[in-house]
């Protein structure tokens, strides 16, 4: 992710690349064409064709450029719902964006038929994981800075409404995906009592941020929470020990849950019956 390549594994095969953004890819995920789409932090939403061909989707909306794209997911549909999670700061001062703690991010949807990028949600506090919901009425958007995850509707009564799906999360949410059963949510760390009191005491926040950016690195922790279609916890994953520590992505295949890391140099995994 940070270096702009994508990696392919294969059972019983070495890790091989796939592709090389040249920026730093993010979200991901497989449109009915087989085509890799990539919410990309510096190059914006992609398109990687079978062939390893990038096209560049879309970079801005609204007239205002993106700064920072990142998560993603594709409905039935076609149409790409993803976030930009702030237009203010990139990819490399994302922690300037959360300390600063204003709504600089957006929820946006792209139709690959017409090309058009449309904001559906603005004013969000560091937007970050989309999943959209089995049955396609609703989709998910994590909201990092504010500790919650909103809804989306997509259909029914309340078609183009949004309301929390889930707050006052112990810690920061992340990357979400649609399971089996539940949503599987990834918390990159447990919330800080020392960053709770910098969001609301803007003082503090400017001494926190000034601070080497070692010090602000979350302490080793493993934290993933299972959520039902109203957003009840069914799964509550925690391991204090860190073992594999700062999960930002959780998918659920054949019965595992493989978990990425802004830390880690690995790929974890876990049985979802564990």
């Amino acid at each position: 992710m940070v270096d702009g390549k994508i990696m392919r594994l294969s059972p019983g095969k070495d890790a091989e690349l796939f592709a090389d953004t040249g920026g730093r890819p993010a979200g991901l995920g497989f449109d009915s064409d087989g085509n890799l789409i990539v919410a990309d932090g510096y190059k914006g939403l992609l398109s990687i064709t079978p062939e390893g061909e990038i096209i560049i989707l879309s970079t801005e909306a609204e007239g205002l450029s993106f700064g920072l794209t990142d998560d993603l997911d594709i409905a039935d549909d076609g149409i790409i719902y993803f976030t930009d999670a702030s237009y203010k700061f990139g990819a490399q001062d994302y922690m300037l964006d959360l300390m600063e703690h204003r709504p600089n991010g957006r929820f946006l949807s792209y139709d690959p038929d017409t090309g058009s990028t449309e904001v559906l949600l603005d004013g969000l506090y560091f937007a970050n994981g989309v999943a959209v919901s089995p049955d396609q009425s609703f989709v998910l958007v994590a909201e990092t800075g504010r500790y919650r995850v909103l809804r989306y509707w997509l259909a029914g009564p309340k078609k183009g409404e949004f309301e929390v799906f889930v707050d006052n999360l112990p810690g920061f949410p992340d990357g979400i995906s649609t399971g089996t059963e539940v949503f599987w949510l990834a918390l990159v760390s447990p919330r800080d009592p020392a960053v709770d009191f910098a969001f609301s005491h803007p003082i503090f926040r400017k001494v926190l941020v000034r601070l080497p950016s070692r010090i602000l690195t979350p302490p080793r922790y493993g934290f993933v929470l299972g959520l039902d279609q109203n957003g009840r916890v069914v799964f509550n994953l925690q391991d204090p020990s860190g073992s594999y520590a700062h999960i930002t992505s959780v998918q659920e295949e054949d019965g595992m849950l493989y978990l990425g890391s802004f830390s880690e140099g690995s790929i974890g995994r876990l049985p979802v019956t564990q």
